[in-house]
């Protein structure tokens, strides 16, 4: 007895339809294993981020250098404002006169760490770096450098368990703030600011690093990166120093 025409079909298209989806589970296996995994810890994301702004600041670079060359040649009124403006957004180098601040921990170990204390209370934290910019701009810093990246009023600086996050790139303690303006008002804004002496108070009870150092002359670089603002989040200060000894920060 034969069998129904559509049953025969069926018996034919079963195979081709699973030989078909196999085809396709077995290309997707491979995709997948041709994809590069995602860093699986904070860490490796912060590496991953920072090879990758340093790829793109060298192709900055390299733009600004063609743009350059192209544009010398018939520089016109737009461009000369730019090139008069460039000093005080941050676009390129300057050298001047100035002050540096250096801020470190204090370098206790568990062991070591002075009773009623916590770690929490002898590292720099993201409010000290930033009043010391506060303090700095507020004295009329003409400007500003922390570690060895220029920045401008909209840098972000950030804390990222005890390293100092940047622009996309990492760093560890000690901390150095570089300012070029009349060294005379930048020293007495640093002295003035209460965020500061607030944090020298702390320096002077658990020993953490504080140092200002007057600079003849330095040279800042060049700001890489956008000038646009992304979003700004405000710092809470530090808690005061009451007259004895506090416990904790």
């Amino acid at each position: 007895m034969s069998e129904p025409s559509g049953r025969g079909a069926w018996r034919v298209l079963v195979p081709v339809m699973a030989l078909g989806a196999g085809l396709l589970f077995g290309t997707s296996a491979a995709l997948a294993e041709d994809e590069p995994a995602e860093p699986e810890t904070l860490a490796g994301l912060i590496t991953e981020r920072t090879a990758q702004v340093e790829a793109l600041a060298t192709q900055v670079e390299e733009l600004r250098t063609e743009i350059d060359e192209a544009s010398d040649a018939s520089p016109l009124p737009a461009k000369v404002d730019a090139e008069a403006l460039a000093p005080l957004v941050g676009s390129e180098a300057v050298r001047g006169p100035g002050v540096q601040v250096m801020l470190d921990d204090a370098g206790y170990t568990l062991e070591t760490l002075p009773a009623d204390y916590t770690v929490d209370d002898v590292v720099v934290h993201q409010q000290d770096v930033q009043g010391v910019i506060n303090a700095l701009w507020a004295g009329g810093a003409e400007a500003m450098m922390v570690q060895d990246q220029r920045i401008i009023s909209t840098s972000a600086v950030r804390c990222v368990g005890n390293t100092l996050y940047l622009q996309g790139r990492v760093y560890s303690p000690p901390y150095t703030i570089t300012a070029i303006g009349d060294r005379g008002s930048l020293l007495g804004a640093l002295e003035d600011d209460a965020t500061v002496s607030n944090y020298r108070a702390w320096a002077e009870i658990l020993g953490l690093g504080y140092q200002v150092t007057e600079l003849a002359e330095v040279e800042l670089p060049a700001f890489v990166g956008t000038l646009r603002a992304q979003h700004a989040t405000p710092l809470g200060p530090r808690p005061e120093v009451e007259e004895e000894l506090p416990l904790g920060r």
